[in-house]
């Protein structure tokens, strides 16, 4: 089988996102044959909902499809390294292969802060793959987090 990234489609997302003057992070789940099964992007200020960042919100569209409450063998495609809070919803979910784009030094719960899945008390730990259109990732929430200080 070949691979076949779907970073593009998180990114549309996370575009998507910034356009709702919201983080540009986006999401997308998809299934152990290939097929996309949910997509989202951040949604935190539209949904005045603190837990409403990509990741879950395409996990929580992603069981509501499939009617069962974890991914076993599904891939997250994801445009910034998840925070703590999403990769403990990543690890609950069973997502077998987490891929991401730009790495996140101040808030981010995989490979930097405290490695949600390097700890004990985590139950499952997904094959991650990080650097997947990490710059244009990265050039996104750069130039959001640009605009926002000159507005």
């Amino acid at each position: 089988m070949t691979f076949r990234t779907h970073m593009d489609a998180a990114l549309h997302e996370a575009k998507s996102a910034a356009i709702r003057d919201e983080v540009p992070v986006g999401a997308v789940v998809v299934s152990p044959s290939g097929e996309v099964i949910a997509v989202a992007g951040n949604r935190t200020r539209e949904l005045n909902d603190p837990t409403a960042h990509a990741e879950i919100l395409a996990i929580r569209a992603a069981c509501a499809a499939l009617g069962q409450e974890r991914l076993t063998g599904h891939d997250l495609y994801v445009t910034l390294e998840p925070c703590p809070m999403c990769a403990s919803a990543i690890s609950n979910a069973r997502i077998a292969r987490l891929y991401y784009g730009a790495a996140d030094p101040k808030s981010g719960g995989v490979a930097q802060g405290p490695r949600i899945f390097a700890q004990p008390q985590c139950h499952h730990a997904p094959e991650v793959y990080d650097g997947l259109s990490a710059q244009a990732s990265e050039d996104l929430l750069k130039a959001f987090f640009a605009a926002k200080r000159q507005a």
